[in-house]
């Protein structure tokens, strides 16, 4: 029988994520995914600090003050709208009706990405669209449903990405990228301007991996497993534009095994054990088996704890 599907080809990585790695991830919420799935095998990462971000510009602007060395954005523009006070920078989850609590926020998500951006050893950027908004001339990360007049809409060319990602690449030579690009559909842009902006993100990936000419800068094909290998909306959620959770689940396992070591993976199903029987719930909390099983979780996790400290 011919096989009923078109496999995508992910070329081995001569880099393998461990444990003793620390993560950052970045990008769409398909980075957002992903990054639910390192949290569940307690791997080190931070994922998203400033919120959600889609596009190759935001993300940009959030890693270059600290790649030139130069204080990060401490002071990110303030709009009040609809009773709320926004960052310009970051996910609307920021937003609030105190200005001082936003500010308050913000920078705690500068502190938390300079801090964590310095031990980093892989940062997995995620760029979900090609279409941005500008306002007073800045792109910005989130309209907050402000009106549509207030903004600029454009749609950023191959060439200004790879300008704005290269120096970023060259700035920070001691980490292991990796660019993917979101398979969710902003179909609010029209099937057919989607399809664009999926393509110049493409192109633009691709000139950055093959103008660093390194192994530490590289790519996965999640929009190709998705589109082209899974391509049935069986794989997709109610809305007909994020992955279902058995597609995620599915790049994650393609994800695993490209980029971990088998004696990682064995760890790997220690630690999800362990995760998977923290979160179990009883109906009944106080029964004797219930306090049973809790004490088991606490000893399992003292013996882990001697070999991945940052457990909690």
């Amino acid at each position: 029988m011919k096989d009923l599907l078109t496999k995508v080809v992910v070329p081995n990585s001569g880099k393998k994520i461990g444990y003793d790695d620390k993560l950052l991830l970045l990008g769409s919420c398909f980075a957002d995914n992903i990054g639910e799935k390192f949290g569940a095998h307690y791997f080190q990462m931070l994922s998203n600090p400033y919120g959600t971000l889609y596009n190759p510009a935001s993300i940009a602007a959030i890693l270059s003050p600290i790649a030139n060395s130069q204080s990060p954005i401490s002071n990110p523009p303030i709009i009040e709208w609809g009773g709320l006070w926004h960052s310009m920078l970051h996910h609307g989850s920021f937003s609030h009706s105190d200005r001082a609590q936003v500010l308050l926020r913000c920078e705690q998500s500068r502190e938390l990405l300079h801090a964590f951006l310095q031990e980093a050893t892989v940062v997995i950027v995620t760029f979900g669209t090609a279409w941005v908004y500008e306002y007073e001339g800045k792109v910005v990360s989130n309209c907050h449903k402000m009106p549509a007049n207030r903004f600029v809409r454009r749609r950023l060319s191959v060439d200004e990405i790879v300008a704005m990602w290269r120096p970023l690449l060259q700035a920070m030579p001691d980490k292991h990228w990796i660019f993917t690009v979101s398979p969710i559909r902003h179909i609010k842009d029209g099937l057919h301007e989607n399809q664009l902006s999926k393509a110049i993100l493409l192109q633009a990936v691709e000139e950055l991996v093959n103008k660093a000419n390194s192994d530490k800068v590289g790519y996965f094909p999640s929009y190709e497993i998705l589109l082209d290998e899974l391509r049935d909306y069986r794989f997709f959620a109610e809305d007909m534009v994020h992955p279902s959770p058995v597609a995620v689940e599915y790049i994650w396992q393609r994800f695993v095994d490209t980029y971990m070591t088998a004696d990682t993976q064995n760890e790997m199903r220690t630690l999800y054990q362990l995760w998977r029987d923290r979160h179990h719930r009883f109906l009944h909390p106080e029964s004797d088996e219930a306090q049973l099983f809790t004490q088991q979780i606490k000893t399992r996790l003292q013996l882990l704890q001697s070999r991945y400290p940052w457990l909690e």
